[in-house]
């Protein structure tokens, strides 16, 4: 025993073995539809939130490979670099969107599955497939998203914690009926029960099938400008006052929530130039503030 101790030691000092297989067992995969609680990284908060109709412009980068990160996906299925998947900030999970590269003009349809990316100023973290597919290095790349609001809302509605099943999980209730005046005691008349309830033996998901590895090709858009959004405002005098203080523009935009008028510092022809003018506007507090590609 005293000679399996020293051994023991001596691996863990000279080769540093792994011992994480003794913190437990590896947690199981179970898809499910999350939206999730608001979370921070780099002076910027991020508020998940449903949204089927989501159109957005910003820089793409890849997934790094943390060191003892978890294995599993925010939706809860194994984290892998070969699958057509990305992470995104505030999108519900899964959402099936496409992704174009706006410096080469190619469109791939990607399943997000997993929030980040942490770094400020990076509206999306793809993997290594995806990478390859669109033709992203190392670099941030200017991307254009768009949800597919069909199949989005069909997987919120079908998966483990959608809205679907939430309501079809509602206990049955009995409708109860009594009468004024009346010293009767109240008595039921009927059932109701939005839906069938779920069935508790049904095995959980654990994945959905891969989206193919494939591209279309469109036409580039290497002359686009970068800008630092920092707030939106439905009236444009408060717009316009908020961006007299920043010494920015008014910009109208049309979101899923109508017409907006967006306070932006910019243009920027590189993103070194977006980069630092973010970290200046976050530090200044306007923590919404993030970076658009037109």
């Amino acid at each position: 025993m005293k000679k399996q101790l020293i051994l023991s030691g001596a691996c863990l000092l000279l080769f540093g073995c792994d011992t994480s297989h003794q913190s437990g067992p590896a947690p199981q995969p179970s898809l499910h539809y999350v939206v999730g609680s608001a979370w921070h990284a780099e002076n910027r908060w991020f508020y998940p939130r449903e949204t089927f109709s989501y159109a957005e412009t910003g820089l793409a980068v890849v997934q790094p490979k943390v060191k003892g990160a978890t294995p599993l996906t925010a939706d809860g299925e194994v984290r892998s670099d070969l699958t057509m998947t990305a992470a995104h900030q505030t999108l519900q999970l899964p959402a099936i969107v496409t992704v174009t590269n706006l410096e080469n003009g190619r469109q791939a349809v990607v399943r997000l599955n997993d929030r980040g990316p942490d770094q400020a100023g990076r509206l999306l973290a793809v993997t290594p497939r995806v990478a390859s597919v669109l033709g992203i290095g190392h670099e941030p790349v200017r991307v254009r998203i768009v949800e597919n609001e069909t199949v989005s809302r069909e997987l919120a509605g079908q998966l483990p914690g959608g809205p679907a099943l939430q309501i079809a999980a509602m206990p049955v209730k009995e409708v109860l009926q009594n009468t004024l005046d009346s010293s009767e005691a109240p008595h039921a008349v009927g059932a109701v029960s939005h839906a069938a309830a779920v069935n508790p033996e049904s095995r959980p998901l654990t994945s959905l099938p891969d989206l193919p590895a494939v591209w279309q090709e469109g036409a580039p858009v290497p002359a686009s400008d970068l800008w630092v959004e920092t707030a939106n405002f439905t009236s444009r005098y408060t717009a316009q006052r908020a961006a007299a203080g920043q010494g920015a523009l008014v910009v109208p935009t049309i979101t899923p929530q109508g017409q907006m008028w967006s306070v932006r510092l910019g243009p920027f022809s590189t993103i070194h130039e977006a980069d630092a003018a973010l970290r200046g506007s976050l530090a200044a507090g306007q923590t919404g503030s993030h970076i658009v590609v037109e």
